[in-house]
């Protein structure tokens, strides 16, 4: 018999409440500054107070759905969601077919293999300086870093899922008198896709570093630039409120893409349910 869902849930939620209880308690006890760190009740009153909208409702000037919307939380949220899609799309529409081609062919690993190495190892974040010289200011040099943080992953295990296929399932489909392109179809490409699929979670996972640090240095919006203006006012309420905005909208993301993974990969044996 299946546990009821909420209880699934439990164990999950026991340290993060003791981590809170404990915060509480260090918070109030007058140990450590109020401005260094303040309560989790404090943090809570601010991320309400970010979420709420600027002014009280006005229907001459909006309407009820605009005004509940106008929060800033709200609008340095989508601004940097919209970034992280945006970049994490471009990163996967190239990675997604040069490393099939990559995993498929010996020519093409060899031809483009040294460069990529060469590359890889260089975090997006030294890129800053060449991303503002080339799109200065504003969403380019900001998707442009969230671009490269997200094709290597890609890149990579969709080389290592192509690479990796078992030599059975090629020599019995060519004994099957499939072509390259049916064996690539048919065989290389299902068999690679929990690599690539496990790669876009990291992928998405490295986005939202990126952008972070981007909107901290590149715009004017967004998550990363709330934070640190938050810092110039030492608003460490906010800050925190902002920090956790950023974990819940990269939890439910990534929720988002095991769920589907999960329903893309229903075939496969490692997702069967004992």
């Amino acid at each position: 018999m299946k546990s009821p869902k909420l209880l699934t849930w439990l164990p999950g939620a026991i340290v993060p409440c003791v981590l809170l209880a404990v915060w509480q308690a260090v918070a109030v006890s007058g140990i450590v500054s109020p401005l260094i760190l303040p309560s989790p009740l404090a943090v809570a009153k601010k991320w309400i107070e970010y979420l709420s909208p600027y002014e009280p409702f006005d229907p001459r000037r909006s309407g009820y759905l605009a005004w509940l919307i106008s929060g800033e939380l709200l609008h340095d949220a989508y601004a940097s969601l919209r970034r992280v899609v945006s970049g994490f799309v471009i990163g996967a529409v190239l990675a997604l077919p040069l490393g099939l081609f990559m995993g498929a062919s010996e020519q093409v690993y060899k031809l483009f293999n040294p460069l990529v190495q060469l590359l890889r190892p260089i975090p997006p974040i030294a890129f800053i300086p060449l991303a503002i010289l080339w799109f200065g200011l504003g969403d380019p040099p900001a998707i442009f870093l969230i671009t490269i943080g997200a094709f290597f992953p890609i890149l990579m295990n969709t080389i290592a899922g192509v690479r990796h296929v078992d030599a059975i399932y090629i020599r019995a489909a060519e004994s099957l008198g499939a072509n390259r392109w049916v064996l690539f179809r048919r065989i290389m490409l299902p068999a690679a896709s929990p690599y690539i699929l496990a790669g876009a979670r990291i992928g998405m996972g490295t986005a939202f570093i990126v952008v972070i640090v981007a909107e901290m240095i590149a715009v004017n919006s967004g998550l990363g630039y709330r934070i640190l203006e938050a810092r110039e006012f030492f608003w460490s309420d906010k800050i925190i409120a902002g920090m956790i905005t950023i974990g819940l909208l990269g939890l439910a993301i990534d929720t988002g893409m095991s769920q589907l993974n999960n329903w893309l990969l229903k075939w496969h044996r490692g997702l069967e349910q004992r």
